[in-house]
């Protein structure tokens, strides 16, 4: 039987993305943009995937109420055409942020979920419309929530790093030690056929990472050796860094406490569950294999 899917968000790098590996995997795809007032579901599809939505706004520029509208409201409307139509399964791309803004141990989907800000608590809301509503025997509903996603055609972080790394400025913060959870593109599109092609996963929860964490030291020596650069891993005291974090606050350099912290902080992030529901004990790529694969592509831009 033919796989029909309709992807929303068309435009993202992850949209494009996935995109391509299903056709290239033989599935037969088709944008929805919600963008248009009149949108119809194609209801002869098989699988629905939501990735349309309104980004982390790391620049606090964007009204609250955006997030809402767009994050909150279009899902809404969306989940409810799907309830209405033949369409089987239902993926919508949620946000570890959606639970947790920091993380102290290891990010489980039992977790409480305490977003902090309005991108993640608009990820939350839609989340919890989904879980309110009853679904079919026939149909299944997946709530994906990926960590920090990264591949070609992506301007996240890691640009800024790889930036830093190839113009040769040291990265002073060496003496802070943190683990972080990734996913590589390539991961996310694997996970996503799997579900899709494994009748025997279950409606649920899903986290999205790769299977290690990568400390940021350990992503400038992965960028340092991809660029074929010596690594400049400078490790000034703690201390001293917290100072001028300080000053950096109040004359807006760019290395002050907020970068820090990003830099700096544990976001650990369990992908045991959807192995086991695929059955899995390893993901295609490790993180470094991942990160390898992003450093290049921007390299060949």
């Amino acid at each position: 039987m033919t796989n029909k899917i309709v992807i929303t968000g068309e435009s993202g790098f992850v949209g494009k993305n996935l995109s391509k590996y299903l056709i290239d995997n033989s599935f037969e795809t088709e944008f929805l943009s919600l963008r248009n007032l009149n949108w119809k579901v194609n209801t002869s599809a098989n699988v629905l995937i939501h990735l349309a939505g309104k980004a982390h706004d790391v620049k606090r520029t964007l009204n609250a109420s955006e997030y809402f509208k767009v994050n909150t409201d279009l899902t809404k409307e969306l989940f409810d055409a799907f309830l209405d139509s033949e369409i089987q399964d239902f993926i919508y791309f949620s946000s570890v942020k959606a639970v947790a803004d920091e993380v102290e141990n290891i990010l489980l989907e039992s977790a409480p979920a305490d977003p902090k800000t309005p991108y993640g608590q608009s990820k939350l809301k839609a989340e919890e419309y989904i879980l309110s509503k009853e679904i079919p025997n026939t149909k299944r509903v997946f709530i994906i929530r990926p960590c920090m996603i990264h591949g070609p055609g992506n301007k996240g972080n890691l640009n800024l790093l790889f930036n830093v790394v190839k113009k040769g400025i040291p990265y002073p913060l060496a003496s802070f030690h943190n683990e972080r959870s990734f996913l590589g593109i390539d991961n996310l599109n694997f996970l996503i056929k799997e579900v899709i092609e494994n009748k025997q996963v279950p409606s649920g929860i899903y986290n999205f990472s790769d299977d290690e964490v990568l400390s940021t030291n350990d992503v400038v020596r992965i960028i340092s050796s991809v660029l074929n650069k010596k690594n400049k891993l400078i490790a000034v005291p703690k201390g001293l860094i917290n100072s001028i974090s300080k000053v950096g606050d109040l004359v807006k350099l760019p290395l002050n406490s907020e970068t820090i912290q990003k830099l700096t902080e544990n976001y650990r992030v369990s992908n045991k569950k959807i192995k086991a529901a695929i059955g899995i004990e390893k993901l295609p790529n490790t993180a470094r294999q991942g990160l390898e694969n992003t450093i290049k592509s921007f390299i060949e831009k």
